[in-house]
């Protein structure tokens, strides 16, 4: 076996790293398509089971829209979708929970405990890990009813602290409930980012389908490496950032000025990039970076 040149840089590059965080909280969300991609999926178990193994904290939120859409469609029931969010009625909430937390969260967490992690999977309406409201699109002067969408009121932060003190790894589905009970649907790089905040983690690491931010998507060469909340606040303003990386933008922003230390967008379709974003010096997506 060959262990001259690059692999040994790798590991030896990857060690200051590995001492730096030790003990800190990450807090990953991973979702969408990208989950879909069997190779990269288990590249990325094997990453978030290397960090935890070598000492960093992780708080797993996921996603799973690819699957509830799969499930819809078996069930016959329609799906719309308005300015990117889909419109929730009380069936669809159900099927929601039913995937999310029955179907996904069980098989990530099934997936990590096979490397010998402790992890644990729950529902963010478990000891109300996730307490939500109902959400309403603004459109002009009107709002617009979607359904059982939620958004964050607030996190059990005590319940994740004990998780994490007993070194265990929350793996969260992001369904929430209000005070009566009711389910809500709730984006999960929101719920990630509320997670991030209350625990002032040290990174919140955001896996999307595409390498980062850029200037110009169609220009490789306009790859933007890292950027602070005014550039974010001014790009969004020019037209630099648009459409549907927008909200995703917003999340960044709320979580940094609400103590979140530095966010990471990471192309989860590149096998291992978790490892590649976190212990090498370049890096490989945009990070977001709060105040030294």
């Amino acid at each position: 076996m060959d262990f001259s040149g690059g692999k040994v840089k790798v590991l030896t590059e990857a060690l200051p790293y590995i001492k730096k965080f030790q003990d800190k909280i990450f807090v990953i969300k991973y979702g969408g398509s990208i989950m879909s991609n069997e190779e990269a999926k288990d590249a990325f178990i094997k990453d978030v089971a290397l960090l935890k193994l070598v000492g960093i904290n992780i708080v797993l939120v996921h996603g799973g829209g690819p699957d509830i859409s799969g499930m819809l469609k078996k069930l016959n029931i329609q799906t719309k979708f308005v300015k990117g969010l889909r419109v929730t009625d009380q069936q669809t909430v159900e099927v929601v929970e039913m995937v999310l937390s029955g179907k996904v969260n069980k098989e990530l967490a099934s997936r990590l405990s096979s490397h010998g992690i402790k992890a644990v999977g729950i529902s963010g309406r478990d000891s109300n890990i996730v307490t939500a409201k109902k959400k309403y699109l603004e459109d002009g002067d009107e709002l617009i009813d979607i359904g059982f969408v939620g958004e964050v009121t607030s996190i059990n932060k005590e319940l994740l602290i004990d998780l994490i003190k007993a070194d265990y790894l929350p793996v969260i589905s992001p369904v929430g409930c209000d005070e009566t009970g009711q389910i809500y649907n709730v984006n999960a790089d929101y719920v990630a980012g509320a997670i991030s905040s209350v625990l002032q983690a040290e990174k919140l690491i955001l896996l999307t389908d595409v390498k980062g931010l850029f200037k110009d998507i169609q220009d490789e060469s306009s790859f933007i490496s890292e950027i602070t909340v005014p550039g974010i606040v001014e790009y969004i303003r020019s037209g630099v950032i648009k459409g549907g990386m927008i909200p995703k933008m917003e999340c960044c922003m709320q979580s940094i000025e609400e103590g979140t230390k530095n966010i990471h967008l990471v192309n989860g379709n590149v096998e291992h990039s978790l490892l590649l974003e976190i212990f090498t010096k370049a890096g490989i997506g945009t990070m977001v970076k709060g105040e030294e």
